[in-house]
């Protein structure tokens, strides 16, 4: 990572926490991930040498800069989801300061119907950070937007497990599907689907 998505990161990180404590509804607050998630993120994308990364809530693109850096790292490319297009202007500002617009293609569109237009097999990688109450209900369309042998990782799974719950016993009742849940940052429920 150079110094200039460094820097950005660290300014980032201070301006959600300045944000969220004083914002006066969930609307209005950036609820980014923490550094050692983001991390985590760049370090499974580039483990996995994901080339086709989807990301469920973009925010104002905190942990969208760690995974488009790993990304341009592989030649890869970023699809990030945002309901909110103050958000997502917010983003899509923050990437071109990083430089890092090249690899990501933002959309501002609610996570579900977009889901539900995506082909099979289409990202390598899904990072779910929306709507937590909605996840059990996108579990068939995200198996299937997923290619055989790739990663979903779900953010909040310590912090709010009961927001979760509906996902993580959809992952664990589909054959063949392997999960951890990794006490990193807010916790993240890390699913593999099988190969076949």
């Amino acid at each position: 990572m150079d110094d200039p998505v460094h820097l950005l990161l660290q300014e980032l990180e201070q301006f959600g926490k300045a944000n969220d404590a004083q914002a006066g509804s969930r609307a209005d607050k950036m609820l980014n991930v923490t550094p050692e998630t983001g991390q985590l993120l760049a370090l499974l994308v580039r483990a996995t040498r994901a080339r086709r990364t989807l990301e469920l809530g973009t925010s104002n693109g905190y942990s969208t800069l760690w995974l488009a850096d790993a990304a341009r790292a592989l030649c890869g490319t970023v699809v990030s989801v945002e309901v909110s297009p103050a958000k997502a202007e917010m983003a899509r500002h923050n990437l071109e300061r990083a430089g890092l617009s090249p690899w990501v293609r933002l959309q501002v569109a609610d996570a579900g119907p977009f889901l539900r237009q995506q082909p099979p097999a289409s990202f390598d990688l899904v990072f779910l950070d929306a709507d937590r109450s909605q996840a059990a209900g996108w579990w068939p369309d995200l198996q299937r937007v997923l290619a055989p042998g790739g990663l979903l990782v779900a953010d909040n799974a310590v912090s709010h497990p009961a927001e979760l719950e509906g996902l993580l016993a959809g992952v664990r009742s589909t054959a063949g599907w392997l999960s951890v849940v990794v006490p990193v940052g807010k916790g993240e429920l890390v699913a593999l689907k099988p190969l076949a």
